[in-house]
């Protein structure tokens, strides 16, 4: 008998091998499954694709980054501007195609004031696409 009790009676020791009959008969049967599958997958079927027509991506617009310091002084991509040439330079931005995006950057001790006209004035000159960038650090640190 393969199996022993725990009373002290019998003599025969326990068996210490594992049976490995079942786990051959199983691995039999899954060679078996997949030498009979194993020809269905090489045979191709013959269909008809449509065919694809492609449009080239739009351009990615320019950015405009127009930062604005705590005086309220303005700077067009870093070239300083006063407030008149910066509603000429918002309407000739909003007439180009694709239309640029407006990235606005402010100091924190700007006034509400100062961007409220900015961003009313390029909203009125058309355009449509205003981000504020942001230093992340600042926003972590709570000042």
């Amino acid at each position: 008998m393969a199996f022993g009790g725990l009373s002290g009676g019998s003599e025969e020791q326990l068996m210490g091998e594992i049976n490995t009959t079942p786990l051959v008969d199983v691995m039999l049967v899954l060679l078996i499954i997949f030498m009979v599958t194993a020809p269905l997958f090489t045979h191709a079927v013959k269909i008809d694709l449509p065919k694809a027509q492609s449009r080239l991506n739009p351009e990615k617009p320019d950015a405009i980054t127009l930062a604005i310091d705590a005086k309220g002084a303005a700077f067009w991509n870093n070239q300083p501007v006063d407030d008149d040439e910066l509603a000429a330079r918002f309407a000739a931005a909003a007439a180009g195609d694709p239309q640029p995006e407006l990235h606005l950057r402010a100091d924190r001790d700007t006034r509400y004031q100062k961007l409220a006209w900015v961003m009313s004035t390029a909203q009125n000159a058309g355009i449509s696409k205003i981000g504020f960038v942001t230093d992340p650090k600042l926003l972590s640190a709570g000042e």
